[in-house]
């Protein structure tokens, strides 16, 4: 591919339309274009899901938030659609220079990417493709490359060389303050390393059984080193439009009666807030894993062996424990074991 003259760029719109963990994959590329291209205006096009990630990050300028009529069941699909059509006609009159679909391919990234009306469109094409809207398509790289890197390739065009640097996530100080006064009300003993447990996973193959996180935490206080906290994706487990686990973590903190604190995360920056000042996380595959990794927190990740090689923890200190088919395969003692190696390494 011909390198585009990199001197007439002003204007670059990266989009981003899936989820949490996708768009904090996506900063290390946000960052190498910032330094690259110092003076020109770079904004992301995402979702009303995941664009709180990019919140206080110094690399992005305006954040453009799109709908997803899955996210709205109070809202008709004709009044979303007529939302989202505002949002593209707002973004075609920025004019923008570059425009890139980020993330693997995907029809609709591609419509999205090109009804931005950039002069310059960047993304992935399917295998075999010999039509696309993208006018810089890029050949796919291996599927087990990490999408760190998957999304660092996609500017490559635009003259960039470097590697792709760790992920940037900026807690929110005054979430943060608030999580400090629940865990001072919350823990007597300062000094033990506090393990934030995150129980949520979307996919029924990245989930680990209730059963095996109640024997974790009950061997982690039997040891009677560490403090638990407990995380979990709020809603309801028969919600339709975000299903959540309150059900599960209600049950693990009654089991536990007090020795275990649970910390509610109805938005995205109370997440972030309550990880910023865990020492250990342990997550499963999902958004908790990267911003952990974000934040350079020492994480134990239970994923599927396939998963792991694309979406394990970024330049971060981690252990991941691997099964083949499904999590849920994965042992409590070999969970155990690497949050107390990684708890032990805190140096409290």
């Amino acid at each position: 591919m011909n390198i585009i003259d990199v001197t007439t760029i002003k204007k670059i719109l990266l989009i981003r339309r899936d989820n949490i963990g996708d768009i904090i994959c996506t900063t290390p590329a946000i960052h190498a274009l910032r330094k690259k291209f110092s003076q020109a205006r770079i904004d992301v096009l995402a979702n009303s899901y995941n664009a709180d990630a990019l919140a206080n990050n110094p690399d992005v300028g305006t954040i453009y938030i799109y709908e997803k009529a899955k996210h709205f069941k109070n809202r008709n699909r004709l009044s979303v659609w007529l939302s989202n059509l505002k949002l593209i006609f707002k973004i075609r009159k920025q004019r923008y220079d570059v425009a890139i679909g980020c993330g693997s391919y995907s029809p609709r990234l591609e419509r999205y990417t090109f009804l931005t009306g950039a002069k310059v469109r960047i993304g992935y094409l399917k295998k075999n493709q010999k039509f696309s809207l993208y006018n810089k398509g890029i050949v796919s790289p291996s599927e087990h490359a990490h999408e760190v890197v998957k999304t660092f390739n996609l500017i490559r065009p635009l003259g960039i060389e470097t590697d792709p640097g760790g992920l940037i996530l900026a807690p929110s100080s005054s979430e943060q303050s608030k999580f400090k006064d629940f865990k001072t009300a919350s823990y007597a003993n300062a000094g033990r390393p506090l393990v934030a447990v995150a129980i949520s996973a979307r996919i029924k193959k990245n989930k680990w059984p209730i059963e095996k996180f109640i024997t974790l935490i009950e061997k982690l206080l039997a040891q009677n080193t560490v403090h638990v906290l407990l995380l979990w994706s709020p809603g309801s487990m028969n919600s339709s439009t975000f299903p959540g686990d309150d059900e599960a973590a209600d049950i693990i903190i009654r089991r536990f009666d007090g020795k275990v604190k649970g910390y509610p995360t109805s938005a995205l920056r109370a997440l972030v807030a309550a990880i910023s000042l865990s020492d250990v996380v342990i997550s499963l595959d999902t958004g908790s894993l990267h911003i952990a990794a974000a934040l350079q927190k020492p994480t134990v990740a239970l994923m599927t062996k396939g998963k792991a090689q694309s979406w394990h923890p970024w330049k971060t200190k981690s252990i991941v424990l691997e099964s083949e088919d499904s999590v849920e395969n994965i042992s409590v003692d070999d969970a155990l074991d690497a949050v107390n190696m990684l708890a032990e390494s805190c140096g409290q």
